[in-house]
């Protein structure tokens, strides 16, 4: 079995100590060689100035190819194409584009008047430029808006038909989930590469609020193991088998690419990595 790609997804950072983990952060996972590193938005758009900052600055300063986050929240349709072809103009090719979380507070995302109504009308946009690749989310356990799994796979492939070239999944616990949900993308017609996206557990309380939002399953077994685990104080090394049983699971099953939300907490998704053969590339030196 040949060693996967693997990609890593940063948050920007709102302050001085976020600044420092972000970049620790690249400095620890950069030497694995990553296919691209995405920085996302904060919900309601909170963080586009810092995404972009992140993404410039870490583009010129690292050599690894950055997808941009780009959502259609709180935005004309100007607006967001002039931050698309602001990335184009610094060297940014990619973009992962989503329609994006309802701001603080709201019920439910609402359009902006003059703005992009949903994920694919943006996709559309974006391919018309021929500026980009465009990756897109896809939920492998349904998107909690989305009516039952059928519609949502059914959107899925609109965002594919309408440029996308890769959707990259919400986290999840077992490899079934995602294989089952690939096979109903390929029997749906959708024939774009769909990379299964890779929750190492930093925080297990906060990864039960996250998967309960997102419409995670966790497993009794699961839960139970990280309960335990908790009072032992052994959650670090039990994460780290968890992501790396379902990380060769996914790869004994065909997927050749996996994607990891490292929440800027490089650690974990560097020991998983080197556990599935994924290791710091060697530069040879010359010798005079």
């Amino acid at each position: 079995m040949s060693k996967p790609n693997v990609s890593f997804e940063f948050f920007p950072p709102k302050s001085l100590e976020g600044s420092f983990r972000l970049w620790d952060c690249v400095n620890t996972l950069a030497p694995l060689d990553p296919t691209f590193v995405s920085v996302t938005y904060g919900a309601g758009g909170t963080t586009r100035k810092l995404t972009h900052e992140a993404v410039t600055t870490i583009h010129k300063t690292s050599g690894l190819n950055v997808a941009a986050h780009l959502t259609c929240v709180d935005a004309t349709r100007a607006e967001t194409l002039q931050i698309a072809e602001d990335y184009a103009a610094a060297g940014v090719r990619e973009i992962v584009a989503l329609r994006g979380d309802a701001p603080k507070g709201a019920a439910k995302f609402t359009a902006h008047p003059e703005g992009f109504d949903s994920s694919v009308a943006l996709i559309e946009a974006l391919a018309n430029t021929g500026q980009f690749t465009i990756r897109v989310g896809a939920y492998p356990e349904k998107h909690p808006e989305a009516t039952d799994h059928a519609a949502d796979i059914a959107f899925l492939k609109r965002k594919f038909d309408a440029g996308a070239t890769s959707a990259i999944t919400q986290f999840f616990f077992e490899a079934e989930t995602f294989f089952r949900f690939r096979d109903a993308c390929v029997k749906a017609g959708i024939d774009g590469q769909i990379i299964p996206g890779i929750l190492p557990v930093e925080n297990w309380n906060g990864t039960q609020r996250f998967a309960k939002q997102c419409g995670t399953h966790i497993p009794q077994v699961i839960h139970d193991a990280f309960e335990n685990a908790t009072r032992d104080g052994s959650t670090e090394l039990l994460a780290t088998a968890v992501a790396t049983e379902l990380c060769d699971d996914l790869l004994q099953g065909g997927v050749d690419h996996l994607h990891f939300y490292t929440l800027n907490r490089p650690e974990l998704s560097r020991d998983v990595c080197h556990a599935l053969g994924v290791t710091p590339k060697v530069r040879l030196q010359n010798v005079a």
